[in-house]
């Protein structure tokens, strides 16, 4: 059986098995969404969003679609995983399920609860029914199917005029408990006027096994909000993600996305922003280090609605041995966004001659009073500075490590979690295979 077929299937069992505990809306929104995704199927290569990347391989595997979790895993065993230096609020799924063990969600002014329970308490239903809705109108395939079989993940909801005083850690663990494994994780923050969040998310497998996740985030940014969403990738070989994020926001609303893209088989993020109102900032930022044969694809849109908003992207990456890398960026201008300042920018360093990136930087522009530009480079480490660094007695290893570190760094320069830059050059450093010799 086709895995479309599969999930088509595996469908009817799964609404009844929510029907009786969710909304009349909800289940209207999961079967309207499925319909999208049977009429739709998996994207291809034929699909303009798509050309460069290919799902073929992924499809191939017989997914369990509803993993049972059996494995206890003890905090000993996922330590390595969350961000130490700094005291965090937890939020942790341990395939598709909520951990309360590995969970720390004592809060005080914010709600933090499950998809689940938000879905289902009278607290919650207006804004989620219409958040949900919202989703479900988007014409994704994937955001669709995960529309239709998201059962858990996170709610976060910041109440107007607070800080928050505490990174949000969201990560969610595959034991491998089945050959193959699909899961479908969603998460949804809200962040009223005059409130601040910052918020870190890791989707990591635990074995060898094969993991599909295809995950939804929706972000709205109500007016003078400030969020700061970090995204860390660094799966196994054999685990790979499609990551759907969708951000709305409001007036005087800024908010930034660092990505950082290291490990998995295949990682496909999918970035929107969406400007709903006059002097909003967006930024989008992203560190991609792979090699063997793996294969990392950003694709992001920024659409600017109202006047007087800026935007910045900026993506660096860097390809060994046989993996491919894509960028597909998209800055959308309509005509009554005037004075709008959009940047775009895609750095490549292609170590190895048979690495691919395939990068396709786009501005569509309706308005005649902007400042937007775009540009992608491609190529090697700079020769000259090669020699100069080994004429003064640094190895070759390290010396192309500081360079391709250097390469990097301006990246880092916008993180404002301490912690988040000393685990992003531990990583560096671990990629490269070298001691950088200094932590910033």
């Amino acid at each position: 059986m086709e895995l479309k077929d599969k999930l088509l299937s595996s469908f009817m069992v799964f609404e009844d098995s929510v029907h009786h505990e969710e909304s009349k809306n909800i289940n209207e929104i999961r079967n309207e969404a499925i319909r999208t995704f049977q009429q739709k199927g998996f994207p291809t290569k034929k699909d303009e969003d798509w050309k460069y990347t290919s799902l073929n391989a992924l499809l191939k595997h017989d997914y369990t679609i509803s993993p049972k979790h059996e494995s206890a895993i003890e905090f000993k065993d996922v330590k390595k995983y969350f961000i130490h230096d700094i005291d965090t609020y937890k939020i942790v799924f341990i395939d598709g399920k909520y951990s309360s063990f590995l969970s720390e969600t004592t809060h005080d002014d914010i709600d933090v609860c499950l998809m689940s329970s938000a879905l289902n308490k009278p607290k919650y239903k207006i804004i989620m029914d219409s958040y949900y809705n919202q989703a479900a109108k988007a014409d994704h395939s994937l955001t669709s199917l995960n529309t239709a079989f998201a059962s858990e993940g996170a709610y976060i909801h910041i109440p107007r005029n607070k800080v928050v005083e505490k990174p949000i850690q969201i990560v969610h663990f595959s034991t491998g408990s089945e050959a193959s494994v699909m899961l479908q994780p969603r998460n949804l923050i809200v962040v009223d006027e005059n409130s601040h969040v910052q918020i870190i998310e890791r989707h990591q497998s635990l074995t060898s096994n094969v993991v599909l996740t295809n995950s939804v985030t929706e972000v709205f940014a109500n007016k003078r909000a400030i969020i700061d969403y970090y995204k860390i990738q660094n799966d196994n070989q054999e685990a790979s993600l499609i990551d759907n994020t969708f951000i709305s926001q409001k007036q005087s609303s800024n908010v930034s996305v660092h990505t950082f893209s290291f490990g998995g088989k295949l990682v496909r993020n999918n970035l929107q922003f969406f400007q709903k109102g006059e002097r909003i900032d967006s930024t989008m930022k992203g560190i991609t280090i792979i090699g063997d044969k793996q294969h990392v694809d950003h694709n992001t849109l920024v659409h600017h609605i109202e006047p007087n908003c800026e935007s910045h992207q900026d993506y660096k990456g860097i390809f060994a041995d046989r993996s491919t890398g894509v960028f597909n960026g998209k800055v959308v201008v309509e005509k009554e966004a005037q004075k709008t300042n959009a940047f775009q920018a895609n750095n490549n360093i292609l170590v190895d001659d048979k690495a691919t990136i395939n990068t396709k930087p786009q501005l569509e522009i309706f308005a005649d009073d902007v400042k937007c530009s775009h540009g992608c480079t491609i190529g090697q480490l700079n020769k000259d500075a090669l020699f100069y660094m080994r004429s003064r007695g640094i190895p070759e290893k390290e010396a192309k490590a500081l360079l391709t570190y250097a390469f990097a760094n301006n990246v880092l320069e916008s993180v404002k979690i301490s912690a988040i830059k000393t685990r992003i050059n531990k990583l560096i450093a671990q990629k490269l295979g070298v001691n950088l010799g200094f932590d910033l």
